[in-house]
């Protein structure tokens, strides 16, 4: 019996589990802004992977504009990214089903903006003993959609051609940055990140 191959987008598929994460979170804390600053284990544990795969992430799509990129940091991902794509601090994230929007990457309209959820995870990194408490569901969420963002840039002609599959679940993008429809294998989106 012949099995065939195709090359697998690893940071696609983490992303999905992160998203599946986010979904069994959503049983025990409704995704609702009175519970924002909730904090435990678990939403700790989704922010640290998420943002530390944001940090893989950008410095890929770095790579990728500029092989010869050094870029080792948030704000030296910023400047380079953003020469390429300026739309990133506008890209929104909805989560339909809880009537959420986020646009985590909102900080990156300033020239010294950082993420409020990148700050917190480095605050949990470091200084966990006393800023445990920023391991809360708002920077969690926001930190899987900032993820999300950077990974469809990361694989922007397969995204811009709906080829990344399977489709998230929860996570979606906004009218302008794309076209959702509901195809024979499910949920299908054509993302437009120009």
């Amino acid at each position: 019996m012949v099995i065939q191959t195709n090359k697998i987008e690893v940071h696609w598929n983490y992303l999905l589990a992160l998203e599946r994460d986010l979904d069994e979170i959503s049983r025990y804390v409704e995704f609702d802004e009175r519970n924002f600053n909730c904090f435990s284990i678990e939403i700790a544990r989704v922010l640290l992977a998420s943002a530390a795969e944001v940090d893989v992430v950008c410095k890929q799509i770095c790579k990728t504009l500029n092989p010869k990129s050094t870029a080792d940091s948030i704000n030296k991902y910023k400047h380079k990214i953003l020469v390429t794509f300026p739309n990133i601090p506008q890209f929104q994230i909805l989560l339909p089903r809880f009537g959420l929007t986020l646009t985590p990457w909102d900080e990156w309209k300033e020239t010294t903006g950082v993420p409020f959820w990148w700050t917190a995870y480095n605050k949990i990194k470091h200084h966990r003993d006393s800023k445990y408490d920023r391991a809360n569901l708002k920077n969690a969420l926001n930190a899987v959609a900032g993820l999300f963002i950077m990974v469809l840039y990361l694989y922007k002609d397969k995204a811009e051609r709906a080829e990344l599959v399977p489709s998230p679940q929860l996570l979606r993008v906004d009218e302008y940055h794309g076209i959702t429809a509901l195809g024979r294998n499910g949920l299908k989106t054509e993302y437009n990140l120009s």
